[in-house]
């Protein structure tokens, strides 16, 4: 089944009566970016720092999951314009040692991987440099690293 259901016991209460916490699993990833998940733009072009009504929102992703994690190119809906955009951050949790965010952060690119701004807000994972080949542009505007 898609949904299972997985019960933690945490304990006896006074009574002798157990305790128990239920948690919900999806199966896959709950926070990574998929379809219609919300983002933010943290780079300082002119599209992603334009105030809108609606939050850009992911419309695909460019990978055989679905499922986008640090480093994969997305599609995203921003201001009724689409636009071609990479994952410098996300909120799930990634492998060992990797930077957890509080936000899905992503940086806007043109189709042929330049970025748009001029400048990357927040600090980027360090695990972006082991792909320099591919995003030597973003990583040069970048200012930090975690």
């Amino acid at each position: 089944s898609r949904h299972r259901r997985e019960c933690f016991f945490l304990g006896s209460s006074h009574m002798g009566m157990a305790i128990l916490i239920s948690r919900s699993l999806v199966h896959g990833a709950c926070r990574a970016i998929q379809k219609l998940t919300r983002v933010r733009v943290v780079d300082n072009s002119a599209l992603g720092n334009a105030p809108y009504h609606r939050p850009p929102k992911c419309i695909h992703v460019y990978n055989k999951t679905g499922v986008g994690k640090v480093g994969d190119k997305i599609l995203l809906a921003i201001k009724g314009e689409k636009k071609k955009a990479l994952i410098v951050g996300h909120k799930m949790p990634g492998p060992h040692m990797t930077p957890r965010f509080d936000s899905n952060n992503v940086v806007l690119i043109e189709d042929n991987g330049n970025p748009l701004g001029t400048r990357i807000k927040t600090p980027i994972p360090y695990i972006l440099r082991r792909r320099e080949g591919e995003f030597s542009k973003v990583l040069a505007i970048a200012r930090n690293f975690v």
